[in-house]
């Protein structure tokens, strides 16, 4: 007989973070039992024809300053989507890489998800358009009004996806904490 030790997560903070070079969103929620609640949310800017490596500090900096303020348990970002345009991908490879650093240098667990696998999460249909997750973050988090900016909308998407995940019994199986 095979033994299966439960894995079940009481109470959550999860940092959701969609990357970017202009705008860093940032959401966090907190997870208990299922039940999931927003603490804050907003972005991280950095001024257009300003040298990237000032540009690059300020997301580390402001990063460094939102963990430290909320103490997140677990943080969850978004994998990169590469369009057309290569030059902006790789301005947001950057900064993914400056984010990614600042939670490992700072002891907060990684997960990483797909744009589809937010959306699944998230609407239930993982070719859902950018206003259908707006809308459905907004009611899963009781919020009187839409989230803006946009990028703090998808970061707290990216945090439900995560709360979700997190809960599935394939994860705590997996899961070695």
């Amino acid at each position: 007989m095979i033994s299966v030790k439960k894995y079940t997560v009481d109470k959550m903070i999860i940092l959701g973070i969609d990357p970017g070079f202009a705008i860093v969103g940032w959401g966090l929620i907190e997870s208990v039992k299922g039940n999931i609640r927003p603490l804050a949310y907003g972005a991280i800017t950095t001024p257009a024809h300003t040298p990237i490596e000032s540009r690059l500090y300020t997301i580390h900096r402001d990063l460094e300053e939102l963990i430290e303020k909320y103490k997140p348990d677990e943080m969850a970002i978004e994998e990169l989507f590469f369009n057309t345009n290569i030059t902006t991908g790789i301005a947001v490879a950057e900064a993914r890489g400056v984010i990614l650093c600042t939670a490992h240098k700072l002891g907060v667990k990684i997960s990483e998800y797909t744009p589809l696998q937010v959306k699944q999460a998230v609407v239930g249909y993982g070719k859902a358009e950018k206003r259908q997750v707006i809308a459905m973050v907004q009611s899963i988090l009781k919020l009187p009004k839409p989230p803006k900016p946009d990028d703090a909308a998808d970061a707290l998407a990216i945090a439900i996806c995560h709360a979700h995940s997190s809960r599935s019994r394939m994860a705590g199986f997996f899961n070695k904490r």
